[in-house]
């Protein structure tokens, strides 16, 4: 992971933005005006230290890349881009990365430039007047991470600074983002909203909604509206899928991007990208919704797409990898699209294990924090920590989705319900009673 993070710096622009994508044996790669691909680096920097406590990566110095701007009219440009002599420590390249998303549209939401997570929305901001709900989401939770760091690096200028557009961000997103039953998902260069009931065609889209929970910046009420909007207009149990969005874009006088060369139900355009199936579910979890969360977990899982013979010939495709994407509308719903797909799959897997089985740790210390369905009675976890073995085992006895009553490690109950972790050789076992 450390190693990663070194890469993913070393691979930003001086200005602040990074190659999209890159080849390293060329140095070859693109620039674009995405609007959240720099801001996975900041996130995954505080998912290390939040998991490691380690500050220290922070002073660690890598290049910038140096390469022509692009141009007002230009969105993309594939060229050769070789490291500059400017350096930054990590803490620099991030700080680098949140000040250029810092770039606000007339209802005070972050500009969505040539596309964010969904690169399908490739021309509803390219003129630099559209804006991004869901891209206001993600900054919220990447500022309330990153906040304490900059905290303890003692710049508490910048921390209120960050603290003041947080309080911005999360009012212009509870109305401007607000459509009345879920949040938009974007508005256009003209300001039309996309992801409205005023809309024929993505009507609503699920990042918005999950990411108003995961965030946290979504108003309380809020989260558990938005996400019963989610369930009800994107939740396909006959075909086992969660769909990115719905309807698909077909006729719609609005021009999002290539998303709508897509066949309506294909990919990005209506069907399910797995990716953000992992977010609802993560959302359900984090709202508490034990038996929504199993249930849904196990229904995009793809070995249920192969139960009869009848799914696996509409499936198509390996049923024991995770596909970044199933289609979703008419003749084509249920087929399987592009498979051993790595993003989708570490989702796959860290929603299952943190989120619903609870294995959460954090600055070195161990917690079991559970969100499952009633029906299971007991599961266990064999966690290795380097030369140490912790046996846990969760016992559901009284048919809860969450909360942990004890915490018992090696005999001996700990009221804390917390473990540090020894890398020492030792075997501990857990036992957790919920």
């Amino acid at each position: 992971m450390k190693e990663q993070i070194m890469t993913q710096a070393s691979h930003q622009f001086i200005e602040g933005d990074v190659e999209h994508w890159w080849h390293e044996e060329t140095n070859r790669g693109i620039r674009t005006k995405f609007s959240d691909d720099f801001l996975w680096l900041v996130y995954i920097v505080c998912e290390y230290i939040e998991y490691n406590g380690d500050m220290s990566i922070l002073e660690i110095e890598t290049p910038y890349l140096k390469g022509a701007r692009l141009e007002d009219n230009m969105d993309e440009r594939y060229d050769e881009y070789l490291p500059s002599d400017i350096k930054g420590t990590i803490y620099e390249h991030c700080v680098k990365a949140i000040e250029k998303s810092l770039n606000f549209g007339e209802n005070g939401l972050p500009k969505i430039g040539s596309g964010d997570w969904n690169d399908g929305l490739n021309t509803v901001g390219n003129k630099n007047r559209g804006e991004s709900i869901w891209l206001g989401f993600f900054i919220y939770n990447i500022l309330q991470r990153f906040i304490p760091i900059v905290e303890k690096k003692g710049d508490l200028e910048l921390a209120n600074k960050y603290k003041g557009i947080q309080e911005d961000l999360k009012r212009a997103l509870n109305t401007s983002g607000w459509d009345g039953r879920w949040f938009k998902r974007a508005y256009t260069d003209d300001g039309d909203p996309i992801g409205s009931i005023e809309n024929e065609e993505c009507r609503i889209d699920s990042i918005s909604q999950s990411w108003g929970v995961i965030s946290g910046a979504a108003d309380n009420d809020k989260k558990y509206i938005s996400m019963e909007s989610l369930e009800n207009h994107l939740i396909d149990k006959e075909n086992g899928i969660i769909k990115l969005l719905d309807p698909p874009f077909e006729k719609t006088k609005i021009e999002p991007g290539y998303i709508k060369s897509y066949l309506p139900g294909v990919r990005e355009n209506g069907g399910q990208y797995t990716h953000a199936a992992m977010w609802a579910i993560m959302a359900f979890a984090k709202l508490g919704f034990g038996d929504k969360a199993v249930e849904y977990y196990r229904m995009i899982n793809p070995i249920e797409h192969a139960r009869t013979k009848e799914t696996a010939i509409k499936y198509k495709v390996e049923p024991y990898v995770v596909a970044a994407d199933v289609y979703g509308a008419e003749s084509l719903a249920g087929r399987g699209g592009w498979t051993w797909y790595t993003g989708s799959s570490s989702w796959f897997y860290k929603v299952g294990i943190e989120e619903i089985l609870g294995l959460k740790i954090r600055n070195g210390v161990l917690r079991i924090e559970p969100c499952i369905t009633r029906e299971w009675k007991e599961y266990s976890i064999r966690y290795r920590y380097k030369n140490s073995i912790y046996n846990i085992k969760v016992k559901n006895e009284h048919g809860k989705n969450t909360g942990v009553e004890k915490f018992i490690v090696n005999g001996k109950e700990v009221p804390e319900k917390e473990i540090h972790l020894s890398g020492s050789e030792g075997i501990y076992e857990i036992e957790v009673e919920m």
